[in-house]
């Protein structure tokens, strides 16, 4: 009898690397060539958050793997980034990598609550102009992070680079079974050391790490003082780390044509962070650029790139270290030219779609990418474009609310949605000495939403009596009865 293994039923059940040897090519190399990419990331980042670049390379293991079993979205890659390390590089420099450590643990608890809490459920509020200008800015900020590597390459360095960029074009044309990176990394590679091109190397950034990370607590003493320190760097991280994973989350659902739980993302990332914590790392979140090679340029979709590309970040740098220290910086650069390249949103730039877009959709987009600039922090971005694009909505429908007269005097009809940012016209559209002595207001179509609103329409009411007058409301919905009943004569002092 076959077993339950066989069955079409445990089949079906199977991941879909087990069902296919090409997905399964397809997520090996995927996971080789974005651990190869985040190796003078993860050593860039470090020096940032000025920690040993072993720092940096341990966060980037450990987050990897970590996510990849617990995390929420499939074939995002998570490491140390920019972003984290710009949070806490003062503590860093002030106190110690202790306190940063200590810092990262409580960042990582406070990520998993505010998970818990339903935090990601608050990404629907971020408008699409906002992730227009998020994607954007990151490929903006992707390329000016890599203009450091070139400082100094000389001619060669450049040559380098220009043959990187000629090679990702042509590759993929003729060989369809291995990444077009991997084949220009390991080409480049090979060439410089055999032709002795003197030219910046992954190993002139700094020394990688020679054994394998091992647990521990951070040295620090464990008192409120020590809390009291730390508490505003890891409030920073959590919020900053859960801000551009569930972006990226986000970009990487439009772009595979799948769901994914932003809920267990944002535990998988705060549990992500306090395993890095108790191995020595800087902490990180989901980044952007390596989960844009994996998913876009090598066709990831599993879990399986996601933890091969930590896995083979270890391996590289503990196993192979001297062979990856002779990676051409220049050949890594011109990989993450083409990411930026194709995470470029083009057609948001171009003229047609600029003149046909509403004039607030754009200045959202572009403040959230001059925000990022100069910040240098994506969280920032989409909180000022959010705000914006709140503002601006809450100023267009602010002239919503329409007050009609009646047929017969002393009858009014009140049309659209009664809020905070609406209200105040509300109160002006009477004519308070002109109407009889009783006066009808019908809300038949309209809703009111909120106390502001109560609020005004208590003012009408005492207007109405300072010319010993009455207004009476009616037809208002069972919501905004409700919310009247409730709150009529109570929302002000008086």
């Amino acid at each position: 009898m076959p077993s339950a293994l066989a069955s079409p039923g445990a089949a079906l059940r199977r991941p879909s690397w087990l069902r296919s040897a090409r997905v399964l090519r397809t997520e090996v190399l995927a996971g080789l060539v974005v651990a190869l990419a985040l190796v003078p990331e993860a050593i860039s980042f470090s020096i940032v958050a000025g920690v040993d670049p072993r720092v940096g390379l341990i966060s980037s293991f450990v987050m990897g793997v970590t996510t990849s079993f617990v995390g929420g979205r499939p074939a995002m890659i998570s490491a140390a980034t920019g972003a984290v390390a710009l949070v806490v590089a003062p503590l860093s420099h002030s106190h110690g990598v202790g306190y940063l450590i200590a810092a990262i643990l409580l960042a990582g608890v406070l990520q998993i609550g505010l998970g818990l809490l339903g935090v990601a459920r608050l990404m629907r509020f971020v408008p699409r102009s906002v992730t227009t200008g998020f994607v954007n800015a990151l490929a903006i900020s992707i390329f000016l992070a890599q203009l450091p590597n070139l400082r100094g390459a000389g001619v060669t360095g450049y040559a380098v680079l220009v043959a990187g960029l000629a090679l990702l074009v042509v590759v993929p044309r003729f060989v369809k079974s291995v990444p077009g990176p991997l084949v220009t990394v390991a080409l480049l590679t090979v060439l410089v050391v055999v032709l002795h091109v003197d030219v910046r190397t992954v190993g002139d950034d700094g020394a990688l790490p020679r054994t394998l990370p091992t647990l521990g607590l951070p040295d620090v003493p464990f008192t409120l003082e020590t809390l009291r320190t730390i508490a505003p760097y890891a409030v920073g991280v959590a919020l900053v780390g859960l801000m551009e994973s569930l972006m990226t989350a986000q970009l990487v659902d439009e772009l595979t044509d799948t769901r994914s739980s932003k809920t267990r993302e944002c535990v998988g990332q705060g549990t992500a962070q306090i395993l890095t914590g108790f191995f020595g790392g800087m902490g990180g979140c989901a980044v952007i650029g390596q989960t844009m090679i994996n998913v876009k340029v090598s066709g990831a979709r599993t879990r399986l790139s996601t933890f091969l590309a930590g896995a083979f970040l270890l391996v590289l740098v503990v196993g192979f270290g001297d062979v990856v220290a002779q990676i051409p910086l220049a050949a890594l650069v011109a990989v993450m030219f083409l990411v930026c390249y194709g995470a470029f949103d083009w057609h948001s730039v171009r003229p047609a779609t600029l003149k046909a877009m509403p004039r607030s959709e754009t200045a959202v987009m572009v403040v959230t990418v001059v925000i990022v600039l100069l910040t240098h922090n994506l969280a920032y971005g989409v909180l000022g474009g959010t705000l914006l694009a709140c503002v601006l909505f809450a100023r267009r429908v602010a002239h919503l609310v329409e007050v009609r007269p009646g047929p017969g005097p002393g009858t009014y009809s009140v049309h659209g949605q009664v809020f905070f940012a609406s209200s105040g016209d509300l109160v002006t559209q009477f004519d308070y000495a002109g109407d009889p002595e009783r006066v009808t207001i019908d809300f038949r179509d309209a809703h009111v939403w909120d106390a502001s609103s109560i609020a005004a329409l208590d003012a009408v009411s005492r207007k109405y009596v300072e010319h010993g007058k009455e207004a009476v409301i009616v037809g208002m919905n069972p919501a905004t009865a409700a919310l009247h009943g409730r709150l009529a004569g109570r929302v002000s002092a008086e």
